[in-house]
């Protein structure tokens, strides 16, 4: 660091860095990142929750990623954690499923339940 301007410029880096993982008041999507979730196509995955809420212009909803879930024959995975607290696990996922949950779940607040875990198991 050679000034103060520089100083606030990290300052500035910084608290923006903080706000992209400030959760309060808004939904998560948390997708599984495990090697398994990534050798199962997790990584697009999560690509395309960013890109659709991005289109979408959406800022309400944050995308994270996880470690293990823990059951890796439903993988890729991803959870959407509503404001209130409420958890939509979905199982087995693509791209255009991802998609279709922003559409549906994120844009119209309807699960898309054919994709929870709940419809995997039967």
């Amino acid at each position: 660091m050679k000034s103060i301007k520089e100083l606030e410029a990290i300052r500035e880096k910084a608290l923006k860095e903080i706000a992209v993982r400030d959760n309060e008041n808004k939904t998560r999507i948390v997708v599984g990142m495990a090697t398994c979730g990534i050798a199962a196509g997790a990584r697009q995955v999560m690509n395309a929750f960013v890109e659709e809420l991005n289109k979408r212009n959406i800022h309400s909803v944050n995308v994270t990623m996880t470690g293990c879930v823990g059951v890796c024959r439903f993988e890729p995975i991803a959870e959407v954690i509503e404001t209130n607290g409420e958890k939509t696990t979905y199982v087995k996922l693509d791209a255009e499923k991802a998609r279709r949950i922003v559409a549906e779940h994120i844009v119209n607040g309807r699960p898309v339940f054919e994709f929870t875990i709940g419809a995997a198991e039967k």
